[in-house]
């Protein structure tokens, strides 16, 4: 397999959190998308702070020697009609084209708590049978439109969502079209919701379109569940880190992808706060470990 296969990008929400606007508030755009680069990474997801203009955005980024490889978009198919969800979908679709993404990252947020006051765990949402058909149909939908403009979309599976579990990985990607809907494996998120993050790995690994690597501290996990920390809290407190930082071991996750033949992103994702964890010093930390452990 040729290495130039995956390419390596890291997210945003390390210098300044989409969730929490008081996290890196005053980190601008500019000094984001410079240490990203000066980091060694070729890609970038989208965050708020990032122009909305194609042409302004791709400049930037130009100058930099990076691309947009993808950016989150909140569906709603479980609770609000369908072609709303579309007629946003394909405002971000044609955003994300204009710059030169083809991977679409989708997650279902209707009935999520991911960004409430309340137990990450214990108010789980739980959809029903005919809200997981609305949103199998809704994804095969989105999913035909993205392939319109030649792109993936990819279902990102989400602390707080009702696809957040193993099982509900599977139930999802059973009742989607393999050619219209991929996953987007994120590390942190499975291991944070104690699942064998391996076992999906293998079991899907030609769904997956794309790649979120987060670190989790596994100390900080338990003191969320103890006390019933929100989604946000447990954030807030540094349950995420970058790869090499944490209690997982990235090692198993890189052979299986090269050895699957992957071909994508590999995206740096550790939500953390910038006045704790220097996103600069993280992001290098981070390029350091995937060198030595996955030879990229």
């Amino acid at each position: 397999m040729k290495e130039k296969a995956i390419k390596l990008a890291i997210a945003p929400i390390g210098w300044t959190n989409d969730d929490l606007p008081e996290l890196g508030g005053d980190i601008p755009f500019e000094q984001c998308v410079s240490e990203m680069a000066l980091a060694g990474f070729a890609g970038s997801e989208v965050g708020n702070k990032y122009p909305r203009d194609p042409k302004v955005l791709g400049k930037a980024l130009g100058l930099r020697g990076l691309t947009i490889c993808n950016a989150w978009f909140s569906s709603f198919l479980t609770t609000k009609p369908y072609k709303e969800v579309e007629a946003e979908f394909v405002k971000h679709r044609d955003f994300l084209y204009a710059v030169g993404a083809r991977v679409i990252g989708a997650a279902e947020q209707g009935h999520s708590i991911q960004g409430l006051p309340r137990p990450i765990f214990d108010d789980k949402p739980v959809f029903t049978d005919e809200e997981w058909e609305r949103l199998g149909d809704g994804l095969n939908k989105l999913g035909k439109k993205a392939a319109a403009k030649g792109m993936k979309l990819t279902y990102h599976h989400h602390m707080g969502t009702g696809v957040q579990t193993a099982a509900e990985i599977d139930r999802l990607l059973e009742n989607t079209d393999p050619a219209l809907v991929g996953l987007l494996y994120d590390t942190g998120h499975l291991v944070f919701s104690g699942e064998d993050h391996l076992a999906v790995l293998n079991k899907w690994i030609k769904r997956i379109g794309h790649v979120h690597l987060k670190d989790m501290r596994g100390a900080i996990r338990k003191k969320a569940l103890k006390e019933k920390w929100s989604f946000l809290t447990a954030v807030k407190e540094g349950v995420f880190t970058v790869p090499g930082d944490g209690n997982i071991d990235f090692e198993p996750i890189f052979k299986a992808l090269k050895k699957a033949k992957y071909e994508g992103w590999w995206v740096v994702e550790a939500e953390q706060d910038p006045a704790r964890a220097n996103p600069l010093e993280y992001a290098l930390k981070a390029r350091a470990y995937i060198k030595e452990k996955a030879q990229i």
